[in-house]
């Protein structure tokens, strides 16, 4: 699934100098955008990892040892710092209305685009954060722990209990309807229902990511990192090598389609996904602190419009590989069996897509993201979505200040 984007980090016009956007942060969020992207690729094209073969295999396992969990648990921790900071700087009441605004943003995204969306899911849990206002960064650090290995825990003990099954593995890809309006009257229907579901199964685990961010906002991490160098450097030697680990373990448990496999790939994906995220920003917060981000700086417009490009990946690629528009469509929606040309039988015609030609596509349309952001930043303050989100929850005073 795919991870929303955390609130804008801009904050109401302060007395004094004006101080310089860090740009860790957006840099971090326009590198996860690209990842996320490359991971939910599976669920946009159709394919089954553990079907992968030649070529195919190769990117499948690309994908799980480098991004599988990643960039999602990135996601969620900025998700964690932009809400606490938020909280700190506007108070409850804009807190509510945005998380408020997101919820509906969430909402329109998966009723009218696509069924993975999560941003209602993290607005909804994001309430959770008003109970943390007090703590300190420690405190953040000691919850997010014990919910995390809580949550890991659970899904360990699934993966016994499943040992015995013998069952196909569950797939996760929607039942697509052959038209848009079909789709859009299934997702109406199911869209509170799973909002529930995701949130009470998914809810720990997020929670600590949250507060993991939280966590970050307290101590200044992603805005100060020169002066967080010893444990930038901590998260790096340890996370890396523990993510890779683990993502190789995903990866092989992806060459198997047994439900019990299935069920003991959850934890490790989202395991080694959070060492390899802690890993990853430790990386780059260290070449941040040095101003030796370089070529990744490109990465800071894409994710100051976050929002705006992720929604827009949504809609670019369900337009792709749904079968919306029937005949006239492309209905490119694989069935996980690269070079046989298999795909759900819809009338845009048979076009089996794998890991390989999925993995090509991301990266072309999220790096050609790069540019165009930089390109709309360079005439307008704020991504389009951005700007109507922050229009909504400010009214009129977000019309004043962009107008001064």
């Amino acid at each position: 699934m795919t991870e929303p984007l955390p609130p804008a980090a801009a904050s109401t016009p302060q007395r004094g100098p004006v101080q310089a956007r860090s740009p860790l942060p957006d840099v971090l969020r326009g590198v996860a955008l690209l990842g996320i992207l490359i991971v939910n690729m599976q669920d946009f094209a159709g394919f089954l990892e553990w079907q992968q073969r030649g070529v195919d295999r190769a990117a499948q396992v690309l994908t799980d040892v480098l991004a599988n969990g990643r960039f999602i648990s990135i996601f969620a921790m900025l998700f964690g710092w932009g809400a606490a900071g938020l909280l700190a700087r506007q108070g409850v009441g804009t807190f509510l209305r945005r998380h408020l605004v997101l919820l509906a943003v969430g909402a329109v995204h998966y009723v009218l685009v696509w069924h993975g969306d999560i941003i209602s899911n993290y607005a909804t849990l994001a309430l959770a954060l008003l109970l943390t206002a007090a703590l300190s960064a420690r405190a953040l650090v000691v919850l997010a722990g014990v919910l995390g290995t809580w949550w890991l825990g659970v899904g360990l003990l699934d993966a016994v209990a499943a040992s015995g099954r013998t069952g196909p593995r569950f797939t996760g890809l929607p039942a697509l309807e052959p038209t848009y309006l079909g789709n859009v009257a299934d997702r109406a229907g199911e869209f509170w229902p799973l909002l529930l579901s995701g949130n009470v199964y998914n809810g720990t685990w997020l929670l600590a990511l949250f507060c993991l961010g939280a966590a970050a906002q307290r101590t200044g991490l992603l805005t100060h990192p020169q002066d967080h160098r010893p444990l930038l450097r901590r998260l790096a030697v340890v996370g890396l090598p523990l993510g890779l680990v683990l993502g190789a373990a995903l990866a092989y448990l992806n060459t198997r389609g047994d439900q019990a496999t299935g069920f003991l790939a959850v934890p490790v994906r989202m395991g080694g996904g959070l060492a390899g995220a802690l890993g990853y920003v430790g990386l780059i917060g260290l070449l941040a602190a040095s101003n030796r981000l370089g070529p990744l700086l490109h990465f800071a417009a894409s994710g100051r419009m976050a929002m705006t490009n992720y929604l827009m990946q949504s809609v670019l690629m369900t337009s792709f590989f749904y079968p919306y528009a029937g005949a006239q469509g492309f209905g490119w929606v694989g069935q996980g069996l690269p070079g046989q040309g298999d795909a759900f039988p819809y009338a845009g015609g048979f076009v089996g897509w794998g890991a390989a030609s999925a993995l090509l596509l991301a990266l072309t349309l999220g790096l050609c993201q790069l540019p165009l952001s930089a390109v709309w930043l360079s005439r307008f303050r704020q991504g389009p979505m951005e700007a109507l989100v922050r229009r909504l929850v400010y009214g009129r005073a977000a019309r004043r200040r962009e107008e001064s």
